[in-house]
């Protein structure tokens, strides 16, 4: 059995972070959650054992000190929309502290550094995809031990996926969709999890770079009818024309919390699918959408229509 490990996680409160933490305690390891805002996740530590430090991540110093004693370093740290337009949100999140995270394991003397980062990375014309290939080039020229991952969209529960659909459709009868053809291969966030903690214990992985992502390969119209169907509800998904997805895009890059943006749109003219399939590299079975969609918005199904009954008796 590996001896458990010192492990520092940046982006530990968030959807991967959260069942990534849970998989390395359950391995054995000692995890410690990095975060700018400890206070506002002190969910993360109903994992018993795992504390959160309040820290400045893109304080370089502060970074490095707190790696010291680590054995390594996970960064999950990723944003799928900026607060602007010209990449520099993207820039600072994928780019700007991949170089902080690097230079800490440098200074600190932790040569483990496993990184998350996007099928597609450096491919395609959005700001999303260009930064997270130049996160992953300053990752390879590092020096260091490093493994990263590249996984198509994840799924489970809390994701930004079905269960972002899900809350549209509750309130939309009919959706207008950007770019529905696009493909994905849908990866279950606990095989993501598992394939990390699995690279932490073999040496073997390090210098490699892992393709994650499901049996079924969907196009978008297909996630937002199946969607549709296991909260039992009856939706009209309408496939935009490209010019007037492009128009969507840029009306709600003005939204706030922009729920579709320009970029999201340049990140789907890239399909998300694989080519080499490290989750069988790894001997890790794939867990089927079937098996965990179903159950996780079955509920929000009835939900639906017990609003809908209440609506009606008022």
């Amino acid at each position: 059995m590996t001896a458990g490990k010192r492990v520092v996680v940046l982006g530990g409160s968030g959807f991967v972070g959260r069942h990534l933490v849970a998989r390395l305690r359950a391995a054995g390891h000692a995890v410690t959650v990095l975060s700018r805002n400890g206070h506002l996740c002190r969910h993360t530590a109903v994992e018993p054992g795992v504390p959160v430090v309040t820290l400045d991540v893109y304080d370089p110093d502060a970074l490095a000190r707190a790696f010291v004693g680590a054995d390594a370093a996970v960064n999950l740290v990723g944003i799928l929309n900026e607060p602007g337009f010209g990449g520099s949100g993207f820039e600072r999140a994928h780019v700007v502290l991949t170089s902080h995270v690097i230079s800490a394991c440098l200074q600190s003397g932790t040569r483990r550094l496993l990184q998350m980062s996007a099928l597609n990375a450096g491919r395609g014309s959005s700001h999303y995809l260009r930064t997270r290939g130049i996160a992953e080039s300053r990752v390879r020229e590092s020096g260091l031990d490093w493994t990263i991952f590249q996984p198509s969209v994840i799924f489970g529960r809390g994701d930004g996926l079905f269960q972002r659909f899900a809350a549209l459709l509750r309130i939309a009868p009919v959706l207008p969709l950007a770019k529905p053809d696009a493909r994905f291969a849908p990866v279950y966030v606990g095989d993501v999890a598992e394939a990390i903690t699995q690279c932490l214990a073999r040496p073997q992985t390090v210098g490699q770079c892992f393709e994650l992502y499901g049996d079924q390969v969907l196009r978008l119209r297909e996630i937002v009818s199946y969607t549709a169907r296991c909260m039992g509800l009856r939706r009209w998904v309408i496939g935009l024309p490209d010019w007037a997805a492009r128009m969507q895009a840029m009306l709600m890059d003005f939204v706030p919390g922009k729920p579709f943006s320009t970029d999201n749109y340049r990140s789907l003219q890239v399909d998300s699918v694989g080519g080499v399939d490290g989750l069988f590299q790894l001997g890790i079975a794939k867990t089927p959408i079937d098996a965990v969609v179903p159950p996780l918005l079955g509920h929000a199904g009835r939900q639906v229509e017990l609003d809908a009954l209440r609506a009606r008796l008022r």
